[in-house]
Parts: C-alpha cells; sequence; structure tokens
C-alpha cells in the first residue's frame, strides 16, 4: 500500500479550512476543482454553489495528501461535531510536533495538550477551529 490519505467533507468553508492547514504544514495544493469547473448539460450547478470546492490536495510529506471537498447543500450539512474519527499527525521531532499542534490547535478545543505521555510518546489530541479531530504524536522510540 502507498498510503492512506484522509478526505474530510466541510459545509461550504473546505477553502478557508486548507488555507489554514496549509499555513500550518507547508506545501503547496496539487489541484483544486470548483463546482463550476464540472459544470454541464448532465451537472447542473447552483449559482450559490459554483465557488464551492469539489476537490482540494495538499500534500503532507512524502506520501500523504489531504483531501477535501465541500458537501452541496442539497446533499444536507456535515456534522462537523461528530466523534467519529481523528487524523493521526506521526511528527519526526519534538519540534515538528510542537509546531503542528501549536498551528493547528489555534482557535480549536484541546482535550489532551502536548507533553509527554504515559507510554514514552510526545503527543496531544485537539479539534481544529473547523470541528476536526487531530492526533499529533512524536514517538523518539
Amino acid at each position: 500500500m502507498r498510503a492512506i490519505n484522509p478526505w474530510i467533507n466541510f459545509n461550504g468553508n473546505a477553502e478557508e479550512a486548507f488555507t489554514f492547514y496549509k499555513s500550518v504544514f507547508g506545501g503547496e495544493f496539487t489541484k483544486i476543482i470548483r463546482y463550476k469547473d464540472l459544470a454541464g448539460p448532465e451537472f447542473q450547478v447552483d449559482e450559490n454553489e459554483a465557488n464551492k470546492i469539489m476537490y482540494i490536495a495538499l500534500p503532507l510529506g512524502r506520501n500523504n495528501v489531504l483531501i477535501a471537498n465541500d458537501v452541496p447543500e442539497f446533499m444536507g450539512r456535515v456534522s462537523e461535531n461528530e466523534n467519529r474519527s481523528k487524523i493521526y499527525v506521526n511528527a519526526e521531532s519534538r519540534e515538528e510536533a510542537d509546531n503542528i499542534f501549536n498551528g493547528l490547535s489555534a482557535g480549536g478545543e484541546v482535550e489532551g495538550p502536548i507533553g509527554d505521555s504515559p507510554w514514552g510518546t510526545y503527543a496531544a489530541m485537539f479539534r481544529d477551529k473547523y470541528g476536526i479531530e487531530w492526533i499529533v504524536e512524536f514517538d523518539p522510540g
């Protein structure tokens, strides 16, 4: 398996969230497709949905990509406070873990602050300001 890449659904703020993630992780978007880019006779797009994101991709590290889209209004709203899954980031150093934690947790809710864990790692758990849950961990072992 080459990689497992998380795909996040948003309620119309995918571009804002991914601009924020880009400010934390760095890098460049490899692709941005808006609903209007797909519009045609077979795929009608409401004017209020035209500029929303159908697909956005931000490479993370060597083999990983964070992907997202805005869910069209006709499909209903995404529950941003579901506690179903977390995105796990395996940092390469304590410094990188601190930088990612400090960046992504800004404006969010910290469940477990960054620090030494009982199992010998350096870790944190939190929900970012967009409602996405993250675990950042550095394992020196």
